[in-house]
């Protein structure tokens, strides 16, 4: 009997520390499996159409993002491009987005497509500028944004980038839609084409450089570049500072090998984070992204338009504290 109560409470002594090995063993496997989860974050990385620029760079970033260990995984998003993106970040469904500093200004002030609904967004990096190209036909007469009165001009679709541009340049020139003898809200290729057919004199352009349309028009006709410069250009920064001066140099063959060089202004194009990413997750996003700029990696040319020394400068809203860090560390503010 003695012995049988002995072996009892050896039995029962034995599941009790059992149950509790194995309480621990659980506990210790949950601190793990937590501390692995909260190391690394997965990233929705907002870009624009699948045929455009910003899709393609956001491919091209998302292996060198992934390199990461505080990522998990970038998902490349193709959206509406700048106005979705910031709204996606205001609203969570994305923590990087590329986004165009015309947008991120009417974002910050609460204005434009933004009204009364202002977005507290923080830039990580600069990169290309779209550029503010105005093309006439050699025969129009016109050789100044003044030129355009009276004329024929296409100032691209509705509520558009290009459109937005084309009237903040007219009224920085003292001109409207009423000065104008006939205006076309056209895309692109539309507007080339009643270029050529004689039916336009003029049209705006809001792209990187070159612009294939403006190449497929200058191959069978005489086109001259409009200049935005001098007082104009100082006016239409002073009134609008997201713009940025910019030339496009005579002689390059990959950029319409222009005769003579032709001065006009930019919007420049910037990565912008969620202001509730870590600071040490975008101060490793920004490094990765200038040591990328150097390399001979870089698969979308437009990235080359920009030094990497020039990312942090002039940017239209505050730096993440994560990217000031790091561009402190490198000496590159302004």
């Amino acid at each position: 009997m003695k012995k049988f109560k002995l072996v009892a409470i050896l039995a029962i002594f034995s599941l009790i520390l059992a149950a509790c090995g194995g309480s621990d063993d659980a506990g210790n496997g949950g601190d793990t499996d937590g501390g692995s989860s909260s190391s690394s974050e997965s990233i929705v990385f907002g870009t624009g159409g699948t045929s455009g620029a910003y899709y393609a760079i956001g491919g091209s970033l998302k292996p060198i993002f992934e390199e990461s260990d505080l990522v998990g995984n970038v998902t490349v998003e193709s959206t509406g491009a700048s106005v979705a993106n910031i709204q996606n970040i205001n609203d969570n469904l994305n923590q990087v987005a590329i986004v165009m500093s015309d947008v991120v200004y009417d974002a910050r002030e609460g204005i434009g497509q933004f009204e009364g609904n202002a977005v507290d967004l923080q830039a990580m990096a600069g990169m290309y500028q779209n550029v503010v190209q105005v093309v006439a036909m050699a025969d129009s007469g016109i050789t100044s944004i003044e030129d355009l009165e009276g004329k024929r001009v296409g100032v691209g679709q509705v509520g558009s980038g290009v459109e937005q541009s084309a009237q903040k340049v007219l009224e920085a020139a003292g001109l409207t839609y009423d000065d104008l003898s006939k205006v076309t809200h056209t895309g692109y290729a539309d507007s080339v084409q009643e270029m050529k057919n004689g039916t336009l004199d003029a049209a705006f352009f809001t792209s990187g450089v070159p612009n294939s349309n403006i190449t497929d028009l200058m191959l069978q006709n005489d086109v001259v570049f409009v200049e935005i410069k001098g007082e104009l250009a100082d006016k239409l920064i002073e009134l609008y500072p997201f713009y940025k001066p910019y030339t496009i140099e005579a002689g390059d063959e990959a950029k319409y090998n222009l005769e003579e060089k032709v001065e006009t202004v930019g919007i420049q194009n910037m990565i912008a984070v969620s202001k509730d990413l870590s600071e040490d997750l975008v101060y490793d996003l920004t490094k990765r992204y200038y040591d990328y700029l150097g390399s001979d990696a870089v698969a979308v040319i437009s990235l080359n338009e920009i030094s990497r020394d020039d990312i942090a400068k002039g940017l239209i809203a505050p730096l993440h504290p994560g990217a000031k860090k790091f561009y402190e560390e490198k000496g590159i503010l302004e």
